[in-house]
């Protein structure tokens, strides 16, 4: 059995935050659980996937087609009376926010937690949002954990109190708490309700106006209930002395520890914020008294400080409050040095750093395709054919990894789904072909919508649907058109090329990717067509394949005597096997995968 379906209350176990969410999940009696899969938030979905199909549990699990639907599903489970969780990186906040603002308003009758986990620095995202807002923007009671152990028990109380207030509650990670690990020590794991039932009262959960303006009186009047469960919450607290004082939230609770610990003559007074949203004004009053300066800690926007000045200001407070106006950056993860810079600065001492490993020390690893991606085939032979006379509208997923040169398949990209319509707006008036990649998983997530509004409004766009016949960029989740066997969660997986042209596409191909042949025919026959045109790519992830399929590709490539050296399999393909020692061309046969795309393109490449 798995450590974390053990019920053995006081148990020590070392454990990744986002394994500790799903502890805590459990340990709240958690009935379903619905997600997208996203970094830095996959392994929580992950493990209750893992811990279903390794062994009997009584939650439902299931990978949502989108961050909307699964957002609706856990929904409709806490409307139903039971537990729910619903997982998500930031953005995908974003994709479910309409079902999210409406659910405040009607409540959860069964308790329902939001997992959002922000990604400061953007390591592998197209933003760095904070969504604290969507908090205060939505209603949301708010919880931002910063241990291992936090991110359990937040979660359990974060579903004691959503089910007490009925309401939804918003579990706000960042990609430093989801990834750390530490010791987390269990209590009790709850009896799962299997069955619940739904209260028939349209004049609560049917959200016409008449009802929303009423809903909206009663979320403003549970906030202001749940403003005393902050003020006696375990999560916050006030320790340390003195005339100057720190509000601090989120990770950077620890970054503050660890330099308090490095240096020990620091005397402040501090208030830890676990429990964020929204702020009790008395607990806030109580930090303050005695304090004349006091710095507000928070990663990206200076929400808490704001919150912070106003009620110095509406008090007449005579306390000075500094945050962002010190230096202390909108953009990126803060850091022990960072901290401990603004501490030094806050009691008018001179900092000396440390020497430290800079930046620009570290070697570069620019995005890159895997060897053997299917990806490279495709953007090898696309280019080949157009080059820079098209535009390429390129959408979440591994393929944006094409962006650098040689391949350069990426001019622009704005969210999952948007290669097909953002294209299809460019094309209304460009002057060049506009050519869009979108991946199968991202295609099921959100580019249906888009394929159904280019066909209707007759737009002139050749569109690849690069199938790897998985959710590869996230750690190779399923999705409705995985048909491997290992994977698939339903007797018959959604084929692609069906629900195109039952989409009205009626010029649509299907190749293998790696096939460089097929591939040019494929091409040069849509090239000179107009209007929406489909080229669905099909080969799975060589990891994918390796890792879940079990296939194992024996027979590598080599580079042939008849070389004469010329580069361009290097500055043309450019896949990873290949490197240049003694300026001679060469792969590396534990890099190479067998796809035998080089084959195609160069006839000095050879197989054995």
């Amino acid at each position: 059995m798995s450590l974390l379906l053990k019920d053995e209350p006081g148990k020590k176990v070392l454990l990744l935050g986002n394994e500790a969410i799903v502890r805590g999940a459990l340990e709240a009696g958690v009935s379903v659980v619905s997600c997208y899969p996203g970094t830095p938030s996959s392994e929580a979905p992950d493990t209750f996937y893992r811990l279903q199909r390794e062994q009997e549990v009584n939650y439902y699990f299931e990978y949502s087609v989108n961050e909307k639907v699964a957002m609706e599903v856990a929904g409709g489970a806490a409307l139903g009376g039971v537990p729910s969780l619903v997982t998500m990186k930031h953005v995908g906040l974003n994709v479910a926010a309409d079902p999210l603002f409406t659910l405040a308003y009607i409540g959860t009758p069964g308790g329902m937690v939001i997992l959002s986990a922000d990604d400061p620095f953007c390591h592998s995202s197209q933003n760095e949002q904070d969504n604290r807002y969507y908090a205060r923007m939505a209603g949301l009671p708010c919880f931002e954990p910063s241990s291992a152990q936090e991110c359990k028990d937040m979660t359990r109380e974060a579903f004691r109190l959503s089910k007490k207030y009925e309401q939804p509650f918003l579990l706000r990670t960042t990609t430093r708490v989801n990834h750390l690990r530490g010791e987390v020590v269990f209590d009790s794991l709850a009896e799962v309700k299997q069955k619940g039932s739904l209260e028939k009262n349209p004049g609560r959960f049917v959200p016409i106006p008449v009802v929303a303006r009423e809903r909206h009186k009663i979320l403003l009047e549970k906030l202001e209930a749940i403003k005393k469960e902050v003020q006696k919450s375990p999560f916050n607290k006030i320790w340390g002395e003195g005339n100057i004082g720190i509000v601090v939230s989120g990770i950077s609770r620890a970054y503050l520890k660890d330099v308090l610990t490095d240096h020990p003559h620091f005397q402040f007074k501090v208030l830890e914020l676990g429990f964020t949203y929204p702020l009790s004004e008395e607990l806030i009053l109580e930090f303050l008294q005695g304090v004349d300066r006091v710095l507000v800690l928070e990663e990206l926007e200076p929400l808490v400080e704001k919150e912070i000045r106003n009620i110095v200001q509406q008090q007449g407070l005579k306390v000075e409050v500094w945050g962002k106006n010190i230096g202390l950056p909108l953009f990126g993860e803060y850091s022990t040095v960072l901290v401990a810079q603004a501490l030094f600065k806050l009691t008018n001492e001179e900092y000396k750093a440390t020497e430290l490993c800079v930046e620009e020390d570290l070697a570069k690893r620019p995005p890159n395709l895997c060897a053997g991606c299917p990806h490279r085939s495709v953007y090898y032979r696309v280019r080949k054919i157009f080059g820079d006379d098209a535009y390429y509208s390129s959408d979440i997923g591994c393929y944006t990894l094409g962006i650098l040169p040689p391949l350069k398949m990426a001019d622009f990209l704005l969210c999952m789904g948007s290669s097909v319509s953002a294209g299809s707006g460019l094309a209304i008036r460009s002057d060049k072909p506009v050519i869009a990649f979108i991946g199968d998983s991202t295609f099921f997530h959100s580019g249906l919508t888009g394929l159904a509004n280019a066909v209707y409004n007759q737009h002139d766009i050749l569109l690849f649907i690069l199938d790897n016949k998985t959710t590869a960029m996230t750690g190779h989740q399923p999705h409705p058109g995985v048909t491997a066997k290992p994977m698939a969660t339903q007797v018959t997986p959604i084929e692609i090329e069906p629900v195109v042209r039952a989409l009205g596409v009626n010029k649509v191909k299907r190749v293998k990717a790696l096939n460089q042949k097929a591939l040019e025919e494929a091409i040069l026959e849509f090239k000179e067509e107009k209007g929406v045109r489909v080229i669905i790519t099909e080969e799975p992830c060589p990891l994918f394949a390796r890792k879940v399929l079990g296939v194992k590709k024996t027979k590598k490539a080599y580079i042939s005597a008849e070389c004469d050296n010329c580069l361009s399999c290097v500055q043309e393909l450019a896949c990873p096997a290949f490197y240049i020692q003694d300026g001679q061309v060469k792969i590396d046969e534990v890099l190479c995968a067998g796809c035998m795309v080089c084959l195609q393109v160069c006839k000095s490449i050879k197989a054995r």
